[in-house]
């Protein structure tokens, strides 16, 4: 009976990926060109402020104007471009868009090796290793080297660029935009970087996503195998696990941050296990009783 539940959450795995890959388009020309459209902007953001007005242009102006909002809200946004954020989001979509999800993977390698690349080599110093400490609002740890660019504004230009390249409707792409912009600025408004760092990172996180759906239509492997899918689950539970019992280093994110990865953590047994064996249960059953 263990064999015959073992075979059944295969091949229930096995049609349930290949009907999510028919939920998402293969090609989004649309979509590619929001987010061309978003990297060119943020490129020339990026630039013009540097160019123009020097590496730390805007940063007091927008901390400032960002200190009239709650601090509280600066904090949930800023972990929505956690990277532990980013894989527990991504269990909610893995089993029944398991397009997007294999994006998710190829644009996050792709978008970790650019900041992760970037920010020793260049080792840029931070607002609080630059500026007196009552000359801005600090919120949380006072981090001082490797700025540049914004590794949390590289994971929300992945994150919600993958989603906007696959969304079909309007509304929805303005809102992940809208999200993506709100945790690149809250990179600044608890003053950790400069905007020139949000908006390289906002950029090159956009391009990894068009990148990471360019190799996930060109390797559909990742997105029917059944052992690929569940190993990254798998890794994405690990990181929702250690998210849940870790430390949130934005103390009024903390309890929000660790519901969601118990849901998440939750939602995928759900999905991945008991409703599977359930079902197989109940055919093994109806089986026995013919």
């Amino acid at each position: 009976m263990v064999e015959g539940l073992i075979g059944f959450l295969r091949r229930d795995l096995r049609q349930a990926l290949a009907a999510g890959a028919e939920r998402s388009p293969v090609v989004s020309a649309s979509g590619a060109a929001w987010l061309f459209v978003w990297a060119l902007v943020a490129a020339a953001v990026a630039f013009s402020l540097d160019l123009l007005a020097g590496y730390h242009a805007g940063f007091l102006q927008l901390n400032a104007a960002a200190a009239s909002w709650p601090a509280w809200l600066w904090q949930d946004l800023t972990m929505l471009g956690d990277e532990r954020v980013a894989f527990v989001l991504a269990l909610f979509l893995a089993r029944r868009y398991p397009r997007v999800f294999w994006a998710l993977v190829c644009a996050g390698l792709l978008g970790a090796a650019y900041a992760r690349g970037l920010k020793p080599l260049l080792d840029a110093a931070r607002p609080p290793a630059v500026l007196a400490a009552d000359a801005f609002q600090l919120i949380g740890p006072g981090l001082k080297h490797e700025s540049f660019p914004s590794g949390h504004s590289v994971t929300a230009g992945v994150f919600f660029g993958v989603l906007i390249y696959y969304a079909r409707r309007l509304p929805l792409r303005l809102l992940f935009l809208l999200l993506a912009l709100l945790v690149g600025m809250s990179r600044v408004a608890v003053g950790v970087h400069w905007p020139v760092d949000v908006a390289a990172g906002l950029g090159g996180g956009a391009l990894a996503a068009w990148a990471g759906a360019w190799l996930a239509r060109r390797s559909p492997w990742g997105i029917y195998d059944g052992a690929v899918h569940l190993a990254f689950v798998v890794i994405a539970a690990i990181v929702a696990a250690g998210l849940w019992l870790g430390d949130v280093r934005y103390p009024a994110a903390a309890l929000p941050v660790k519901l969601l990865a118990l849901t998440g953590l939750g939602y995928a047994a759900l999905v991945y296990l008991l409703l599977p064996l359930w079902r197989g249960l109940r055919t093994a059953r109806t089986a026995d009783s013919d």
